[in-house]
């Protein structure tokens, strides 16, 4: 039997709704083994952010390390990197073992509007990381940062996904949940054609670690050697249920439901 491994190199959330936790019970449900890098500690819950403790750069390499050296990866998720050194350090790290099936989750912004990302990062991110990256999963928000534009409707994040293409991802994948659109629309740009991927637009504010979970859902998938459209496919799915599934869980944005896609996949509520 092989099994697919997955790494994630992100963030540990002490509420467990994201980062790390929400990684790592992901890998879990779709059948690939989870292993991780800790870029960063927060102490975090649903009503927000209330202290981010990085590690050292030689702790990220170090742990990254553990991995490449013995176990390996079949497919990498990004997620929380925070500073410039360690976004440079963790794509040093994939070059040296040639890991292909990298998903960069860009995350900048935390639910309650704290900021995971240093300024200089982002300069970082696109000159070092987004090369390497097989796919990107920014949100609106996050695209516009990387894109230097303003987005307001499809077309322009059409043209985003084009200019990210450009900084050498091979896929972009633009998230519709910040958009205004009655129908939650995702779309993967290959540098070639669009795939659109429509959804139900839930009214809930638990949907605290939805892109975490979302990535990380389309790097397992990667791990077991599906196509990346067919990954984003079952992301979609996996997402869509652990949103409408709803735990209820906590005061503030509170977690989606890991277990949600997996208890519909064998009939169970």
């Amino acid at each position: 039997m092989t099994i697919g491994k997955a790494l994630t190199i992100a963030g540990s959330d002490s509420g467990g709704g994201a980062g790390i936790q929400a990684d790592l019970k992901t890998f879990q449900e779709l059948d690939v083994f989870g292993m991780s890098a800790i870029t960063a500690v927060t102490a975090q819950n649903t009503l927000g952010v209330h202290g981010v403790y990085p590690l050292s750069v030689e702790a990220v390499i170090k742990q990254i390390e553990a991995i490449g050296h013995d176990l390996g990866a079949n497919a990498v998720k990004t997620g929380m990197l925070f500073s410039s050194e360690i976004i440079r350090a963790v794509s040093d790290c994939i070059k040296t073992y040639k890991w292909e099936n990298v998903v960069v989750d860009p995350v900048m912004i935390a639910k309650g509007g704290a900021s995971l990302l240093q300024d200089e990062a982002v300069f970082a991110l696109k000159e070092h990381l987004l090369p390497l990256a097989m796919v990107i999963t920014p949100n609106i928000p996050e695209a516009e940062v990387l894109a230097e534009m303003s987005i307001q409707s499809i077309d322009d994040r059409l043209e985003a996904a084009k200019r990210l293409h450009k900084l050498g991802v091979k896929h972009v994948v633009m998230k519709g949940g910040h958009s205004d659109e009655e129908e939650l629309i995702d779309i993967l740009y290959d540098g070639e054609e669009f795939t659109y991927f429509n959804g139900k637009r839930m009214e809930t504010k638990n949907t605290h670690g939805t892109g975490c979970t979302f990535a990380a859902a389309l790097t397992a998938e990667l791990a077991k050697g599906k196509a990346v459209k067919d990954a984003v496919k079952t992301a979609k799915q996996f997402i869509q249920a652990a949103i409408e599934d709803d735990l209820e869980i906590g005061g503030g944005h509170g977690p989606t439901n890991h277990w949600a896609y997996q208890r519909r996949q064998r009939g169970e509520k």
